[in-house]
């Protein structure tokens, strides 16, 4: 199964690049089946750019947390405090084998409705766009 972030252009492109090698979440999908994020950048780009293999999901405390990541987190330590400040709990998605597409995809390609989600949804793990355009 395949799960849809929205993701925030800048911190899409770091994964893309590999320079971001953990995606941050405050909460994060219950379904073990979930294998692979597609990532949607969020507006001004508003397309769906590539995916991730999801190596693990690691959940702590977020100064823990934050010891195990802060090398290959790809964001400043104080963005990190600041969005998980009152938190017991954070979490982090392990970053492995990232796909980049040749043709970013309308969302809508996707999710019937054409409307990012908050923070996730579930896709169905043959999820690509309607000309069976995979991955680069």
């Amino acid at each position: 199964m395949k799960v849809l972030l929205s993701i925030k252009p800048e911190y899409a492109e770091k994964i893309l690049d590999g320079e971001k090698q953990f995606e941050f979440r405050k909460a994060v999908f219950k379904n073990p089946t979930v294998k692979t994020v597609v990532i949607y950048a969020t507006k001004p780009v508003g397309k769906v750019v590539g995916e991730f293999d999801i190596a693990e999901v690691l959940s702590e405390r977020p100064s823990t947390l934050w010891a195990r990541t802060a090398k290959l987190a790809g964001i400043s330590r104080r963005f990190f405090d600041e969005y998980f400040e009152g938190r017991s709990t954070a979490y982090a998605i392990k970053v492995q084998r990232v796909r980049r597409y040749r043709k970013p995809l309308e969302l809508r390609s996707l999710i019937k409705s054409g409307v990012a989600p908050q923070s996730f949804c579930y896709l169905p793990a043959r999820a690509r766009d309607r000309d069976g355009q995979d991955a680069a």
